[in-house]
């Protein structure tokens, strides 16, 4: 005979006919089943609203320009060049402040697009030093040779090489910078 069990539905102890009995009897083997089809539901619900939301992701990102991409892109790369360079004080006016800093370019997008994702052309920046004095340019070029040297500032300022960045080229760039800065906000 079987040692006394306590029913899974309603708690009261009942000898089991065998070893995979669980309730004590019909009443509560039908309020089980009914138990098991709500979490099973409440499990298949969640998986599907799971995979919408997957569905609903690769759709919107489906109707992403090249131009949002570059965005993304180029705000996970603001955000490594602001972790990387953290307690660092401004390189243009060597000031450490509580205001805002960006990521400042030394050399504008706008001039050197092929630049625009490169390390060295990017830096911890004030925002006054780069909304109000445009980058602050001569003092930014000091700090800069100072950091990466003279031979590396003069490549930045040389002729480069134009790039034409594919959709799929400007997603590896944001997942790049995406895994430093996590690589970074770890540490």
């Amino acid at each position: 005979m079987n040692k006394p069990r306590k029913c899974k539905v309603c708690g009261d102890e009942y000898p089991p006919f065998n070893s995979i009995q669980k309730v004590c009897g019909p009443k509560c083997a039908i309020e089980l089943v009914k138990q098991d089809n709500a979490k099973k539901l409440a499990k298949d619900k969640k998986i599907k609203e799971k995979l919408d939301r997957h569905d609903l992701k690769r759709r919107k990102d489906a109707l992403k320009s090249k131009s949002d991409w570059m965005k993304e892109a180029q705000a996970e790369f603001n955000k490594y060049v602001r972790l990387r360079d953290d307690g660092e004080p401004c390189i243009s006016c060597g000031r450490h402040h509580n205001g805002q800093y960006h990521a400042g370019h030394y050399l504008s997008v706008g001039a050197c697009p092929e630049l625009r994702f490169h390390p060295f052309n990017n830096n911890k920046q004030c925002a006054p030093c780069n909304n109000h004095l445009s980058g602050n340019a001569v003092k930014y070029r000091k700090a800069l040779i100072g950091k990466i040297g003279l031979a590396e500032v003069e490549w930045l300022e040389g002729p480069q090489t134009i790039q034409k960045l594919t959709v799929d080229d400007i997603k590896d760039i944001k997942q790049h910078y995406k895994q430093k800065a996590k690589e970074l906000s770890d540490v």
